[in-house]
């Protein structure tokens, strides 16, 4: 059987939940997410980012998170900014604009977004009222490339957004990962002080489903639950996700998997790097792309499963490989030996 380093979620969950699970499993709970499970996860999250007025709620998957996100904060006329690699622009088969709502796109080299990108999508869209008005700027951390944000640059894209009226949502699917990065100064109770909405990715991370949404703007946080419920999100056994993001959040073991996934990635990345191999960007996560000859791909396609992500030139392309919570050091050792023997 090949190995996949394909994704960060080919494995179940980590065994704390799966015990946590079976040991409340007749236990009679309240439903909808009023299980003490739910009721205690929220309220270590809120502990973690330090505010306890921010509204959370859980849901099942990060293509649900985005969109209840999305569509509750916008009015009919309102659209979205994103990088161009975003996942709502590429994986979501057009889940957001189906619900009205237009994405205008910036191609930018690592995935991130800064003001300097911005700013012509706001000048360009000024002919009101027959413009669709950019009213929410969505931007995920780590990104769809695996690079991060650092704490200066959300400050600054911050502080941009407050300045023109914009809200900022950042996609959490890979939070963790982006958050216990080695390069990274940002913490959880920065990403909730500097954004409008964000979201915790346990999917991702350890869980089995599950992403948890923090509301931090309190004129977003009215009536947000009728939306969870309209877009047939409310789970009757909200205990499922409860039980789940409490066992990740007990002493930070949500951050201890996103860290040894990226660990394990970095040994990766280190090991091609030291035979000259090249990468389409420079990542410090889970998510590294390296570019290899494709006689070289074809090799290691015999022994691991991954994506190829982009075509370069006749003869090279960039692969992407992706460490998880639970990928072991025989897996990382096995394709570092076959790079080694191949790369000599």
């Amino acid at each position: 059987m090949k190995f996949s380093f394909k994704n960060d979620y080919s494995e179940g969950c980590h065994p704390n939940i799966l015990e946590a699970l079976l040991k409340s499993n007749f236990e009679q709970q309240a439903g909808y997410g009023e299980d003490e499970y739910s009721l205690k996860a929220k309220q270590l999250i809120r502990e973690k980012i330090k505010n306890p007025d921010s509204e959370v709620y859980l849901v099942s998957g990060g293509t649900q998170a985005n969109l209840i996100v999305i569509s509750s904060v916008l009015r009919p006329y309102q659209c979205v900014i994103s990088a161009a690699p975003g996942h709502i622009l590429n994986n979501e088969t057009g889940a957001i604009e189906a619900t009205g709502h237009k994405i205008l796109s910036i191609e930018t080299a690592d995935g991130k977004l800064r003001p300097a990108d911005i700013v012509p999508v706001l000048e360009s869209h000024s002919n009101i009222p027959h413009q669709v008005m950019p009213k929410l700027v969505y931007i995920s951390n780590s990104t769809e490339l695996g690079t991060v944000y650092l704490a200066e640059e959300l400050e600054e894209l911050s502080g941009f957004c407050r300045k023109n009226g914009l809200y900022l949502f950042m996609d959490g699917a890979r939070l963790g990962h982006g958050l216990t990065s080695e390069i990274s100064n940002l913490t959880l109770e920065k990403v909730a002080e500097l954004t409008d909405i964000f979201y915790l990715g346990g999917t991702k991370n350890g869980a089995l489903i599950g992403e948890a949404i923090v509301i931090s703007n309190k004129d977003l946080q009215p009536d947000f639950a009728f939306n969870i419920k309209q877009k047939g999100a409310l789970l009757a056994k909200g205990r499922l996700l409860g039980i789940q993001f409490m066992e990740l959040m007990k002493n930070d073991l949500y951050f201890d998997l996103a860290k040894h996934a990226n660990i394990q990635a970095m040994k990766i990345k280190n090991a091609m790097k030291e035979r000259g191999v090249a990468f389409l960007s420079d990542t410090y996560t889970n998510q590294i792309f390296p570019i290899i000859s494709n006689k070289l791909i074809e090799i290691l396609s015999e022994h691991f499963e991954f994506y190829v992500w982009k075509k370069m030139d006749e003869k090279y392309s960039a692969i992407r490989l992706i460490t998880s919570w639970n990928t072991a050091d025989e897996a990382v050792e096995s394709f570092i030996e076959v790079i080694k023997k191949e790369l000599q």
